[in-house]
């Protein structure tokens, strides 16, 4: 099933949450942007397109400035990320360019959606940078918006970007192998859900757990991203993006993830 959806689709969007783009340290890994650049290009030299929703502005900026890893202010935050937003679009640079392609940075709010006008130019914007064989990079724009900084919406913004661009497919990269029947942390017997049809179902069968420690956004968040994206038919994947060569072997069909079906 995930395999074929991989294969079946052209336009896809990958979003890589904070979990998935840090290393052991809690600092970025660099060497896993890399390994997905690799993988990404591969899968753009058989025609297919990419667009990456990531977070990871935080990490970046601890990356650079560890000496405010312990402030909790919400300036401090707020200035993390701008220090760190150019730290992460250096990383994505550095990894895509290895490969002869290019990056281009979109900083996105939820109100950028919800004007007409906004809206039109962020597509005509997604659909010239792709077709020019580009990768954008979305990411929250975190400095200023304060809702996006305390509740995190990452997952949203991927769906409603898969929505904007008429993707194909939404794989979002987590630090967990998809959707399981309670917390697989805390339960050595929690069994993964390979396919899911019906998520309101789903919501009342599971325990949906508590948030992770970058991220600000817990399974709820994904499910909901699942839930938009398929109300516009687009399939979504929730997949562990820290195995080595996750979206290679995801396409080959012998990594293990939740698939969301209309």
């Amino acid at each position: 099933m995930i395999s074929r959806l991989i294969n079946d689709a052209r336009k896809i969007i990958l979003k890589f949450g904070s979990n998935t783009l840090a290393n052991s340290e809690g600092k970025m890994n660099t060497d896993l942007l890399s390994e997905f650049a690799e993988q990404t290009a591969a899968l753009i030299k058989k025609g297919k397109q990419f667009i990456i929703v990531s977070s990871g502005a935080q990490v970046a900026g601890l990356s650079k400035l560890d000496k405010w890893s312990r402030k909790k202010d919400l300036h401090y935050r707020q200035a993390l990320c701008a220090v760190g937003q150019v730290e992460l679009m250096k990383s994505w640079r550095i990894a895509f360019e290895q490969y002869g392609l290019h990056v281009g940075q979109i900083l996105l709010t939820r109100e950028d959606f919800n004007d007409s006008n906004r809206t039109l130019n962020m597509r005509n914007t997604l659909f010239t940078l792709v077709d020019e064989g580009i990768i954008p990079i979305i990411n929250e724009n975190d400095t200023v918006s304060v809702e996006e900084i305390k509740i995190g919406d990452n997952d949203t913004l991927a769906a409603r970007s898969a929505i904007l661009w008429s993707a194909d497919l939404l794989i979002l990269f987590s630090d967990i192998d998809g959707v399981y029947d309670k917390n697989p942390k805390e339960h050595t017997d929690a069994k993964l859900i390979e396919v899911v049809r019906n998520i309101d179902d789903l919501r009342k069968s599971i325990d949906i757990g508590s948030t992770n420690n970058f991220g600000t956004g817990g399974i709820a968040t994904k499910l909901d991203a699942a839930q938009m994206a398929l109300s516009y038919s687009i399939p979504t994947i929730l997949a562990h993006g820290g195995t080595a060569r996750s979206l290679e072997i995801l396409a080959a069909g012998e990594q293990k993830a939740t698939a969301f079906l209309a």
